[in-house]
């Protein structure tokens, strides 16, 4: 399975990347098949090499990466929202949140109705 993804490029405190297409199992610094484009964080910087390959690839259904896509959404050269591309590392002792702990009553709060009875 093919992806769209950063590869780091640059000296220690000043990355670069490199847009490349790449097989998803393989490392990103090692075999690329094809280089897209580039971006600098520091400069703000991108850049499409050929806007028509990286098209071909995106209509081919190739997996894109959270940031190259949202690179793509900054850009309009793909059109759509944003997606979530980091979330926090969780701690050790902290449980993961879910939806069901988020909104809903726990067992030892009485509900009102049991209240209004008693």
């Amino acid at each position: 399975m093919l992806t769209i993804r950063l590869q780091r490029t640059g000296t220690k405190n000043k990355s670069a990347f490199r847009i490349v297409l790449t097989e998803a199992h393989r490392a990103a610094s090692k075999k690329v098949l094809e280089v897209l484009g580039h971006y600098n964080p520091r400069l703000k910087q991108f850049g499409i090499k050929d806007a028509e390959k990286l098209n071909y690839w995106l209509g081919k259904h190739v997996s894109v990466s959270p940031t190259v896509y949202n690179l793509l959404v900054d850009k309009k050269i793909v059109s759509g929202k944003k997606v979530k591309a980091w979330q926090p590392k969780k701690k050790e002792g902290e449980p993961a949140p879910t939806s069901e702990a988020v909104g809903a009553p726990t067992s030892a709060e009485p509900s009102v109705g049991v209240e209004a009875q008693a």
